[in-house]
């Protein structure tokens, strides 16, 4: 069995932060401790839930922080449409993101809760 660090989606999560630090760099400097911090903040959580989720001992424990990654999320694309309607942001591309990362956790989070109604956690490597 592998790390957190070889989930797909913790990996999807890290780029996203990437992406996020990187986009937030450009807003206004009177947003640094605002909106740009949020969005940092956000961002970092979700592979960071993923990471301690997975590091936890039982799946229902792993499947809770994936939801509170899932909550992170959605906080991060809240922000981001905010960015966007102030003017912050043009690029479509962080909104693409984060919907290709969403449908990922929710594939992901659907998986792991049908395998623990079926008891057979233990046989698929996170």
């Amino acid at each position: 069995m592998g790390t957190h660090k070889d989930l797909h989606i913790w990996q999807d999560g890290i780029q996203l932060v990437e992406m996020i630090y990187k986009l937030t760099a450009l807003f206004p400097a009177s947003e640094l401790y605002g909106l740009c911090s949020q969005m940092r903040r956000a961002s970092v959580s979700v592979p960071s839930n993923i990471a301690e989720g997975a590091a936890r001992q039982g799946e229902k424990e792993f499947i809770q922080f994936l939801y509170v990654a899932l909550g992170s999320l959605s906080e991060l694309e809240t922000q981001s449409i905010i960015a966007q309607r102030l003017n912050y942001i043009e690029d479509q591309q962080v909104f693409e993101s984060i919907e290709a990362l969403r449908r990922k956790l929710l594939n992901f989070l659907k998986q792991r809760k049908s395998m623990l109604k079926e008891g057979s956690v233990k046989a698929i490597k996170r």
